[in-house]
């Protein structure tokens, strides 16, 4: 009987992504997410379990999610001096409705100094993310600050960028 490897893996906010393989062997990086799929009865049983449960995780953190939206993907200093602090702000409006919290707000680097606001935002209101960024070094500087909220998908990454003189 030949079977066939499927490689079922949760991306990094709950989506669920399939990939067919038409050999049996299993890398080291499938080796914890791999469903058989075959004539066995209770491999069949155990792959439709599987499937049941992340269907029914991924309902309960939908109907707990909120959504946002942020003013801009990236806000561009232009050109600034090595070394000094440069401020700005991202706008984000709870456009779902229940309250939107936002549980983390990270920088990529000690640049960046991000700060997220205190509470729930309510729907339909507004609140800001300040960020102070100072850059080193000559040339453009991009970084990253990735915010968690109870949003689908959970991770948003916003990024902020300069010309350094």
């Amino acid at each position: 009987m030949k079977k066939r490897s499927f490689f079922i893996g949760l991306i990094l906010l709950g989506g669920l992504t399939v990939a067919c393989s038409g050999n049996t062997e299993k890398t080291e990086s499938e080796s914890t997410a791999i469903m058989e799929v075959a004539d066995d009865p209770e491999t069949i049983k155990a792959n439709e379990q599987a499937l049941k449960e992340l269907k029914e995780q991924q309902r309960i953190e939908a109907e707990s999610s909120t959504s946002m939206k942020i003013d801009k993907e990236i806000h561009d200093f232009g050109k600034v001096v090595d070394g000094v602090e440069n401020h700005c702000t991202f706008t984000v409006t709870n456009t779902g409705d229940k309250p939107l919290v936002l549980s983390d707000v990270k920088a990529s680097c000690g640049c960046t100094t991000p700060s997220k606001p205190e509470g729930p935002i309510a729907p339909g209101k507004s609140d800001k993310i300040e960020v102070g960024f100072k850059p080193s070094g000559k040339g453009v500087s991009e970084k990253t600050i990735t915010i968690t909220a109870n949003t689908y998908p959970r991770i948003t990454v916003v990024r902020v960028k300069a010309d350094v003189q």
